[in-house]
């Protein structure tokens, strides 16, 4: 069934995988939602929820770790990109475990990935909906400051969409969506702490473009204060959230298969857990 509601993903990294647990609880459950956003990995998860490809997430998450076009440090120095750019957005996609782009595009709810605009500072919401092109906005969300290189969207620059918008409940609120359910990566009490020694290694690289280390510089406050809303209209039952219970195991980059098992599988079981209640949430 198709609920009148926000569909809010935050990124994470590989930690993405426990998102990837709880979207295809949703498929299984035929749960979807009219408007959706997705943050680097939150929007990488979105494309396979978009489709309708259950499963797909975790495959990809877990059976190319050992391959050095996948992901790591072969890929950064050689390409500039810490995850291979050709390998994720097209070998994968398009012949190793492909995308179902025709499903995608017939997936009646709205989709964007949040990415940021390095010469504005500001957040842009991408439309997904011809994956064949729309992509690169999906890229753009996912390219981190530092191990990626900047992305081209009509003529734009853009960055990782968690530096300026990092869980987007409130465009989505702006968007006419009253009900909104969140899917967070980081566990209960998380607090983001400053940046700290890299800030300079920002400065010196995004020197034509200040905005990005404005943004890194604030980032933990801006999140903590994103995170402090969340709570508190979740406590007044405005907004539902899914999210882990306790600190994963899984490193922002991690090689280990079974990890990112476990973490989909929480994910998973998380989200079957507060079904009743979330039905409850959507059909009140």
């Amino acid at each position: 069934m198709m609920y009148q509601a926000g569909l809010v993903l935050e990124g994470g990294g590989m930690k993405g995988v426990y998102t990837a647990g709880v979207l295809d609880f949703f498929m299984d459950k035929e749960i979807w939602f009219a408007s959706c956003y997705g943050v680097s990995a939150g929007a990488c998860h979105l494309c396979n929820y978009m489709s309708g490809q259950r499963g797909r997430s975790l495959r990809i998450s877990v059976n190319y770790l050992d391959m050095k076009q996948y992901c790591g440090g072969w890929s950064l120095l050689r390409t500039g990109d810490l995850f291979g750019v050709d390998m994720n957005y097209s070998l994968i996609p398009n012949y190793l475990d492909p995308y179902d782009f025709d499903a995608a595009a017939r997936f009646e709810g709205k989709a964007f990935a949040v990415a940021t605009n390095i010469r504005t500072g500001k957040p842009d919401y991408l439309p997904m909906k011809d994956l064949r092109k729309d992509i690169i906005a999906v890229r753009a969300s996912s390219s981190l400051p530092l191990v990626s290189r900047n992305v081209e969207v009509e003529g734009e620059l853009y960055l990782d969409g968690g530096i300026s918008d990092p869980i987007p409940v409130r465009q989505s609120g702006r968007d006419g969506n009253r009900k909104n359910v969140i899917i967070m990566t980081k566990e209960e009490g998380f607090v983001r702490e400053p940046v700290g020694a890299q800030l300079a290694l920002l400065k010196a690289r995004y020197l034509r473009y200040p905005k990005v280390y404005e943004l890194m510089r604030e980032r933990h406050l801006s999140y903590n204060a994103t995170v402090q809303y969340i709570e508190e209209k979740q406590k007044k039952g405005e907004l539902f959230v899914i999210r882990p219970k306790r600190k994963s195991e899984v490193g922002r980059i991690e090689k280990d298969k079974e990890k990112m098992r476990a973490l989909y599988e929480e994910g998973y079981l998380d989200a079957q857990e507060c079904y009743a209640e979330l039905m409850e949430y959507l059909r009140g």
